[in-house]
């Protein structure tokens, strides 16, 4: 046991150790019955199984051959009302929105009117240095240029429900704080470098970032069931929100001002609008040969201007997913057979790459691999009847069998259910069991830390933080822990 003086000398060396700490660093197969006859059967099997299981709750789209496979709702659009989900309603996109931005700025490389290696400050003179003077709108594009992202800053989110003009959300969010790492050298991603982006393509042409969407990609292309989300409009066939609980139910989730996620995450679509964004990428009809090339090439992390460009075994593969309140997105490309999926989910947090995997599989001629039903509650159950012991000794049963899921993922959402009851101990003995199977994953020791921070382990919290910094190797972990780890320093008050 450590005095608190004793703790709070240890964090400090921890705090000094943190720049080299930070440098030196579904199984299971159970395919579908060969009953089902054709690909868009067994697709429709493979995605019902995850609605079934609460893993999935939207619509999807999948086409091959530039042909459309499958498209369905799946689950409801709105749950107080019971209304289902279609191929024709709306979600929103998160992230998904960043390709959009990406080409009107391209549009604008086009017509000569933004340069790609041109610093900031040549299209916002008050933008402060040295960001305004180093940072480049291609450092912008691929998230290299070292500006925090205002979603990792400790203090988003305490103002969700304010709007703001853009100009006024950069200066008061992130314009000038200090710059991660010299513009070009890393990857880090930034929504608020796309946020900066809708900023400046408002200040080239004169006209709103809503307007630019809808007069030069979505009006052009057909695509009338996409544009600028706001809750204020009504809109119909518009997708409700919804935030899953431990124990499987749902709740609406909470409120975002959509001024906030702006050029980075704010617009709307459905899975048949982007069935034709997708086929409209295979012509000039919004972007010259030479800018989709340039936009699909991958830069550092594999990403592109919008979208991560991949190529495994001779095939390329572009996509981009996405996450907002109640709500997370995936678009995937495969342009050499042209092949698309799109899922659209709108209770946060499905696992949509696994849902891809699957119906990828399918599409190969392979059998999927089945969503099995998540363990954390079932384990739950057990751990209020006998206790932690009980419930780790049925996970490992359930890991030899088919139905369930007990990875780490779920044992940790099971720490962190324990954790949100108060039953600091057990949450600590789970993460700890975790940390021991998974002693490289970064997610687990954050987990540790938290769990040490609510058991009042000031030093062993700042410790567990620093390892999660040295592991993920990323900028924006550094931000995140390092401030978990300075409020850990601050001396503790008496109560």
């Amino acid at each position: 046991m450590h005095t608190r003086t004793q703790g709070l000398s240890g964090i400090g060396m921890v705090l000094s150790l943190i720049g080299m700490l930070a440098a030196a660093l579904f199984a299971g197969s159970h395919p579908l019955r060969a009953g089902a006859a054709t690909q868009s059967e067994q697709i429709d099997a493979l995605l019902a199984r995850y609605q079934a299981l609460g893993l999935f709750n939207g619509a999807a789209l999948v086409a091959d051959n530039g042909q459309v496979v499958l498209k369905k709702g799946y689950g409801l659009a709105n749950m107080e009302w019971g209304i289902p989900n279609a191929p024709d309603t709306k979600f929103r996109l998160g992230s998904i929105s960043k390709q959009f931005t990406a080409t009107l700025v391209m549009q604008l490389v086009d017509a000569g009117r933004i340069e790609l290696s041109a610093p900031v400050r040549r299209y916002l003179p008050d933008y402060p240095a040295p960001a305004g003077d180093t940072v480049t709108i291609h450092h912008l594009l691929n998230h290299t240029s070292g500006i925090v992202g205002y979603t990792e800053l400790p203090t988003f989110g305490a103002t969700a429900r304010t709007p703001y003009t853009p100009g006024t959300f950069v200066d008061d969010m992130f314009a000038r704080l200090e710059l991660l790492f010299e513009p070009g050298t890393r990857f880090s991603y930034s929504n608020s470098g796309y946020f900066l982006l809708g900023v400046i393509l408002e200040r080239v042409t004169g006209q709103p970032y809503e307007t630019l969407l809808r007069e030069r990609i979505f009006t052009p292309l057909g695509m009338t069931d996409s544009g600028y989300d706001s809750t204020q409009p009504l809109l119909a066939k518009r997708a409700a929100g919804y935030d899953r609980r431990f124990d499987g139910s749902y709740v609406n989730t909470s409120y975002i001002d959509m001024t906030q996620p702006y050029a980075a995450g704010s617009l709307y679509s459905t899975v048949e609008d982007l069935f034709r964004w997708d086929q409209a990428l295979y012509t000039d009809r919004v972007l010259s040969a030479a800018s989709r090339e340039r936009m699909f090439t991958p830069g550092l992390a594999d990403y592109g201007y919008g979208w991560t460009i991949t190529r495994q075994d001779g095939v390329t593969t572009i996509a981009h997913g996405g996450g907002i309140n109640g709500f997370n997105t995936l678009i995937t490309r495969t342009p050499g057979s042209k092949r698309l999926m799109v899922f659209l989910n709108n209770t946060g947090g499905a696992p949509l790459d696994p849902m891809a995997d699957g119906v990828r599989a399918i599409l190969d001629g392979k059998p999927p691999t089945m969503p099995r039903r998540p363990a954390a509650t079932a384990l739950f159950e057990t751990y209020q009847k006998s206790g932690l012991v009980a419930s780790l000794a049925r996970a490992r049963d359930m890991r030899a069998g088919t139905e369930y899921d007990a990875g780490s993922a779920e044992l940790s959402r099971l720490a962190d259910h324990l954790l949100a009851l108060g039953r600091h101990g057990d949450a600590l003995d789970l993460a700890r069991t975790l940390a021991d199977e998974s002693p490289r994953s970064a997610s687990i020791a954050v987990l540790l830390a938290r769990a040490h921070r609510a058991s009042g382990h000031r030093l062993e919290a700042a410790q567990q933080y620093a390892r999660a910094i040295a592991l993920s190797e990323t900028p924006r972990a550094f931000l995140i822990h390092t401030d978990a780890i300075r409020q850990l320093s601050a001396p503790e008050t008496k109560k």
